[in-house]
């Protein structure tokens, strides 16, 4: 199950990625302070899925920071409205889920309980809106703390990249993960 998981990823990974490398030039709107000027750039490639982003929706951040706050909680069904009736999600570890809301809130239930305490530090966060896809999305930073069976603390680095239909709904996240960098040991006192 899990290579099957682990094909369809790579598979739809690379169909998204699959797009023509082509320089490509856009205007840019870019302001100073007498009045709004249109600076033409040559971009080395060209974007596949989008590179006309604003700034999106902010309910859609305050529905994912709720999510956040409920996952740290181990409260996750509290959040189970935000998701749409199918949705899809591509994790770190190269698992992936998709699936209808009731089997996601299950095995996200069954994941944190595994967990024990969880705290994130929420680095930052940033609603957007592809506007030639018309689709809001919220890509957010955060270290992660949890405790493992043992009890030991353990830290990592998330970037999540959640997308949101048009009732507001989740139906989509790309988690990306590191590991926090290991300090060297002080040097040898002299």
């Amino acid at each position: 199950m899990r290579k099957t998981y682990l094909f369809v990823s790579i598979a739809f990974l690379v169909s998204c990625t699959s797009g023509s490398n082509k320089p490509t030039t856009e205007a840019v709107k870019t302001s100073d302070s007498d009045s709004t000027k249109h600076e033409s750039l040559t971009y080395p490639y060209m974007a596949s899925y989008s590179s006309d982003f604003e700034i999106g929706d902010a309910k859609n951040a305050q529905t994912l920071l709720a999510l956040y706050q409920d996952w740290d909680n181990n409260t996750i069904e509290n959040s189970k409205n935000s998701f749409a009736d199918t949705d899809t999600m591509f994790f770190a570890d190269g698992n992936m889920f998709a699936g209808s809301r009731d089997s996601l809130i299950a095995v996200a239930k069954r994941m944190r309980g595994q967990m024990g305490k969880v705290v994130d530090s929420i680095h930052a966060w940033v609603p957007l809106r592809s506007k030639d896809r018309d689709e809001q999305w919220v890509v957010i930073w955060t270290r992660e703390y949890s405790t493992d069976a043992s009890g030991k603390m353990k830290p990592k680095e998330l970037q999540e990249t959640w997308r949101f239909d048009k009732n507001g709904k989740i139906n989509l996240m790309y988690q990306y993960a590191q590991l926090p960098p290991k300090m060297p040991p002080p040097p040898p006192k002299k």
